[in-house]
């Protein structure tokens, strides 16, 4: 087999794997894996049989497809040996206990930032941040804090020239972009106000490494009314002293 087969092959397993992840409900039809993976039905059968004899997917009955226990392992494997999620994990729940918000702690993934922690608060309870979930970097929180140490020329070769719009709360240019970066500089957090979806607000601060680069971000989110009511004034300074907190564990000292 030539190394553009075994290629195409490892590139058609991981579009199947993606399309069984990214799918609601209890699984999907080979036909449906096949139709969303842009693959014929015979080869995308061929290889979830694959698959499932490696343990990435699973049959769970005789029509429907879902990710195998396999997959857990290896996301488990790489996000214990992740230091970044070691330092901030029992920081992070004790931000959300002690607000009663949603805490999460996000990692840049490419053009987008990813949840490594996430846990609820007594009052915002149902927050869909997830563990491994993606989300854009302009129109975040915590994606916000992971462009700080990039130029605009840079954000405009990672984001594009356009940025996507999702409420009319997002910020759409990158000149407005570059100028709240440096009222995140100026204040040490970033406010996102409903710019993903209307009624969630944020509030997030970076997470430095041991060289003062910006490694990751933590927030707290939770709704508009809740956020912007009767909420103690401490919540900033309990964002920015778990936002030190995790810093110097990973190795970052403040001047």
């Amino acid at each position: 087999m030539s190394d553009s087969q075994v290629h195409q092959g490892v590139g058609r397993a991981i579009a199947i794997l993606d399309v069984i992840g990214a799918a609601p409900g209890e699984g999907l039809r080979a036909s449906e894996i096949a139709e969303a993976a842009g693959l014929g039905l015979s080869t995308a059968t061929r290889q979830l049989a694959t698959l499932q004899e490696l343990g990435l997917v699973n049959k769970v009955s005789d029509r429907m497809w879902v990710l195998g226990d396999k997959i857990l392992t290896l996301a488990s494997q790489e996000l214990n040996q992740n230091t970044v999620f070691r330092e901030s994990r029992m920081l992070c729940q004790s931000l959300a206990q002690a607000t009663r918000l949603n805490a999460n702690v996000a990692m840049r993934a490419g053009a987008e930032c990813m949840y490594l922690c996430h846990f609820e608060g007594a009052l915002s309870p149902k927050n869909q941040s997830m563990v491994g979930f993606s989300i854009p970097l302009h129109a975040s929180g915590v994606g916000k804090c992971l462009l700080l140490d990039t130029s605009e020329k840079e954000r405009v070769e990672l984001l594009g020239p356009d940025l996507p719009v999702y409420t009319n709360h997002t910020v759409s240019s990158h000149a407005e972009l570059t100028s709240q970066l440096r009222q995140i500089l100026d204040t040490g957090y970033c406010v996102e106000d409903q710019e993903m979806a209307l009624g969630r607000y944020c509030l997030a601060s970076p997470i430095r490494g041991r060289d003062g680069k910006v490694v990751a971000a933590v927030s707290v989110s939770g709704r508009v009314s809740i956020m912007t009511g009767d909420l103690p004034h401490s919540i900033e300074e309990q964002l920015l002293e778990t936002a030190d907190r995790i810093s110097v564990n990973l190795g970052h000292l403040s001047g």
